[in-house]
C-alpha cells in the first residue's frame, strides 16, 4: 500500500511517456545509422563527422540530421525498397519458371508414357494446364 501512495497514477504515467520517448529516438537513431552508412552521396570524413556529432550531441544530433537529411533519406529508403521488390520480383520468375500449356501436357504425356503417372493423374495435369 506504501507504494501506491509514493508513486501516483499520474507520474506512472509520465513514466511510460518517458520511457516511449525514448524508445522512438533510440528508433530513430538506428534509422539514421542506418541511412547514414548506406549513402554514397557524401565521404568517409562527412560521415564521421555526423557520427561524431551523434555521439557528442545525440538528441541533437538526430534531430538535426532529421531535419537537414530528410528528403535524402526518404529518397534513399525508396530506392533501397524498390531494389529489394525488384530483386524479389526477379528471383520468382527465376524460380517460378515459364511454361506453356502445351509444354505442360508433352510433359504430362511424357510421365504417362514412362509409368510414372496414371491416366486419372495425367487428366489432371492437362485439365490445370488448359485453365491456367
Amino acid at each position: 500500500m506504501l507504494l501506491a501512495t509514493s508513486y501516483p497514477l499520474l507520474e506512472v504515467f509520465w513514466t511510460m511517456l518517458i520511457f516511449f520517448a525514448f524508445v522512438v529516438w533510440i528508433w530513430i537513431l538506428f534509422t539514421v545509422f542506418a541511412d547514414l552508412f548506406r549513402r554514397h552521396d557524401i565521404g568517409g570524413w562527412a560521415k564521421a563527422a555526423w557520427i561524431i556529432l551523434l555521439v557528442i550531441f545525440p538528441f541533437l544530433g538526430v534531430f538535426v540530421y532529421v531535419i537537414a537529411q530528410h528528403s535524402g533519406m526518404n529518397e534513399r529508403s525508396l530506392r533501397q525498397r524498390d531494389a529489394a521488390q525488384r530483386e524479389m520480383d526477379r528471383y520468382v520468375r527465376s524460380v517460378a519458371g515459364k511454361s506453356d500449356p502445351t509444354q505442360q501436357i508433352a510433359k504430362g504425356e511424357e510421365l504417362l508414357k514412362a509409368g510414372a503417372i496414371t491416366p486419372a493423374e495425367f487428366d489432371q495435369i492437362k485439365k490445370r494446364a488448359l485453365t491456367a
